[in-house]
């Protein structure tokens, strides 16, 4: 459909008698690269991790999912190698063949979102499962399972300091929810957020035909723990993304530019891409300038004082210099 709008619009201009002078309206959007690991390397100044989401310069775009099918490759070779372990030599010599961009995609992509180590079996099962890889489903659930485990190491060894930054989070929820109280926090912006999820109510309906059960919510009912913490860090990474998101609308108001975004797209007009994506650049590293990990953990300390001595401080950061993204040309691309 864009392709299409801009054949249409490409017409227009043509059709105006005057190409060079015609007043284009069509959006062109600038993109993150995995928004989400960009927000984490950012956080835990991750230098490894950062350029693989190019928030550093380079000379070609950075493609943090060849990264981590390169980094598994690595790991299923030199486990294709150790006859040590006879199981896992002969599942890494199987799945060897079948390691790639596509197979690892969606598990880097939902990594952020804090995809356990079930999803991320499933998701690569499915990827097997699509290309006819493997035909015996036993075998392919087995691969599928090393293969889940060895991607995770491999985010794991590419993102340490992000990888860190995610475990700090998890475990900081995991402390304010064994008091029985939900996450709750302020974004950069100011806007309070509180988790809201708690186990389900319920309710037994007999009739004459038939019983069920019906689940609805209620916030007099204790927290979901396990919920709580497997979905505080991506919710803080969204928290902090979409404040990314309106500190750059705001620049561009403020500069007379027509913006629109949805989570890490952001639109405006074609001569006016050069200076949205200076805001982009801009804000970001106004962003996390500022020391947000510090500022979560003071918050967190003074929200539940009960437990301040268990919320461990925030992890040591990584070398990454957060101004180098002002002259990535891949950033937001």
């Amino acid at each position: 459909w864009q392709c299409l709008g801009c054949c249409f619009e490409i017409e227009r201009a043509r059709a105006s008698g005057d190409p060079a002078a015609y007043m284009c309206r069509l959006p062109v959007h600038q993109d993150g690269s995995c928004n989400g690991l960009q927000h984490y390397a950012a956080l835990g100044r991750d230098e490894a991790g950062g350029e693989q989401v190019n928030l550093m310069p380079r000379d070609r775009p950075g493609d943090v999912y060849t990264g981590i099918a390169n980094v598994l490759k690595r790991i299923v070779a030199e486990d294709a190698k150790n006859p040590e372990d006879p199981e896992t030599q002969a599942l890494a010599i199987a799945l060897a063949p079948h390691v790639d961009r596509k197979l690892v995609k969606q598990t880097v992509m939902t990594s952020v979102y804090g995809v356990t180590h079930i999803g991320a079996r499933q998701q690569i099962q499915n990827r097997l499962k699509e290309r006819g890889a493997v035909e015996d489903e036993n075998l392919r659930y087995k691969m599928a399972n090393y293969a889940a485990r060895r991607t995770l190491d491999a985010l794991a060894n590419l993102f340490v300091n992000a990888r860190d930054v995610m475990a700090w989070l998890a475990e900081c929820a995991r402390v304010v929810c064994s008091q029985g109280r939900a996450v709750e926090w302020t974004t950069p912006l100011g806007l309070p957020v509180v988790q809201p999820y708690r186990a389900k109510s319920r309710k037994m309906i007999r009739t004459l035909v038939q019983s069920f059960v019906l689940q609805f919510d209620n916030d007099e009912n204790s927290v979901a723990k396990a919920k709580q913490r497997s979905a505080f860090p991506p919710n803080f990474i969204h928290s902090i993304d979409s404040a990314h998101m309106m500190k750059t609308a705001l620049a561009c108001h403020e500069a007379g530019l027509t913006f629109a975004g949805v989570h890490d797209s952001f639109w405006t007009h074609a001569g006016d891409v050069p200076e949205m994506s200076r805001h982009i650049r801009e804000k970001f590293i106004e962003l996390h300038s500022e020391p947000l990990l510090e500022m979560l953990y003071e918050e967190l300390k003074e929200k539940y004082p009960e437990v301040a001595h268990e919320i461990p401080p925030p992890p040591p950061m990584g070398n990454m210099d957060i101004k180098q993204v002002k002259d990535s040309v891949y950033f937001f691309s």
